[in-house]
């Protein structure tokens, strides 16, 4: 007689497995009672020394999403930003600590273009690493208002008339320069997150990339060739679009949703990122986020043990968690978060117990204003706190 019995063999992480899904179910039911609505999906990737767990936790009748599923990650874009920066650095194509007026290495060429469309103010006191450390007191047009725009953003007022606009470097800091925009404080001496700061990065990586190769070539080459493609040392499932006809997620993708009030929302798909080049524009999957976080603060990527210490602790005095695209979480480690068209994220790597976290929220609630949105904010860290507690680590 044949046996029907399941002849299984135990699986020693079930229960930690099972563990790490309870919590991130918990967090999700949670933020619904918080927000008085439910919660499309709620997601955390985990890796300990000797595992990896994941956890989606969805509404009845969805299906979770897979550690390979793509989503936009927003502005832990910076790190890979941060990344391409410090290895430009180690090659010697580049000296962080130079002024942005300075000269690329060999060449006659500053790091940003000595015309009257970049003479945005305090521009010659700024150098490389203030722009990394949001020190360098570049005004933000994708996030704070300006003038004449009706309260609005300078990104939101463009792209909410024309969806398909193609952004440039130079029209985001136009504001800057017809209204003489910055933040009241001396660059180096204070701290204010830039979006716009990280643009004008996005052009130092550009021009020197060009000048070193001989040809034209866009930030986006560079993260390709050096950082994340297939002849890089870590090949990882991400991109970094640039054209505004470049929109499109590729498949299996978890749509996003931004909701207005408690009976209307609107779901993100195709999404222009043309504004946010190397402030916010890559998207990727969980696992890619994990393997290149994990491996990068490890010192196992493109980057020295000594530059990823830099990145963790080149702060400055105004924010002494935020070093160089790097942030500090407590417990969970070094790394980013991000927030973009409906999505919320985090990747962050701990060496002191070599834990790495990836969090993944595809909801922004406006329902009951700002409010809302931060407490969604909030339960997206609270998913990752609660994963790494789930499997006895320190938690905040």
């Amino acid at each position: 007689m044949i046996s029907c019995t399941d002849h299984r063999e135990p699986n020693p992480d079930e229960p930690n497995q099972l563990r790490v899904q309870a919590a991130v179910d918990s967090v999700r039911r949670v933020l619904e009672d918080s927000l008085g609505n439910g919660v499309p999906s709620l997601s955390v990737l985990i890796q300990t020394p000797n595992h990896t767990y994941f956890a989606s936790s969805v509404l009845a009748g969805k299906s979770p999403i897979t550690p390979q599923t793509y989503f936009r990650f927003a502005s832990n874009t910076k790190n890979f930003t941060a990344t391409a920066i410090l290895n430009m650095h180690e090659d010697g194509w580049l000296d962080y600590k130079a002024h942005i007026t300075d000269l690329i290495p060999g060449t006659n060429q500053p790091y940003v273009p000595a015309t009257a469309d970049w003479n945005f103010p305090n521009k010659g006191q700024i150098t490389i690493e203030h722009l990394l450390q949001h020190s360098a007191g570049v005004y933000d047009s994708d996030n704070d208002t300006i003038p004449g725009l009706n309260g609005e953003t300078y990104t939101n007022y463009r792209q909410s008339r024309d969806s398909t606009h193609q952004f440039t470097t130079e029209e985001l800091i136009k504001p800057l320069i017809n209204h003489q925009l910055k933040y009241p404080f001396p660059p180096g001496a204070g701290y204010h997150y830039s979006n716009t700061g990280y643009a004008i990065l996005s052009r130092i990586i550009e021009r020197v990339y060009s000048a070193k190769s001989g040809s034209a070539k866009t930030y986006a080459d560079y993260l390709h060739n050096y950082i994340t493609g297939p002849a890089s040392r870590v090949p990882i499932a991400v991109s970094f679009p640039y054209r505004a006809d470049d929109q499109a997620l590729p498949q299996p993708n978890v749509t996003s949703l931004i909701r207005q009030s408690p009976l209307w929302g609107v779901g993100f798909g195709p999404v222009n990122m043309s504004a946010h080049v190397a402030e916010g524009n890559g998207y990727g999957t969980m696992a890619a986020l994990n393997t290149y976080i994990r491996s990068l603060m490890r010192g196992e990527n493109v980057l020295s043990p000594q530059s990823v210490q830099l990145m963790q602790t080149n702060t400055s005095p105004a924010n002494p968690d935020y070093g160089l695209g790097s942030d500090r979480f407590t417990n969970l480690g070094y790394g980013h978060n991000g927030a973009i068209a409906g999505y919320l994220s985090l990747m962050a790597y701990d060496p002191a117990t070599d834990v790495s976290i990836v969090a993944m929220l595809p909801l922004w609630d406006f329902s009951r204003g700002e409010a809302s949105f931060l407490t969604c904010f909030r339960h997206m860290y609270y998913a990752g706190y609660a994963a790494k507690g789930a499997l006895g680590y320190p938690i905040k």
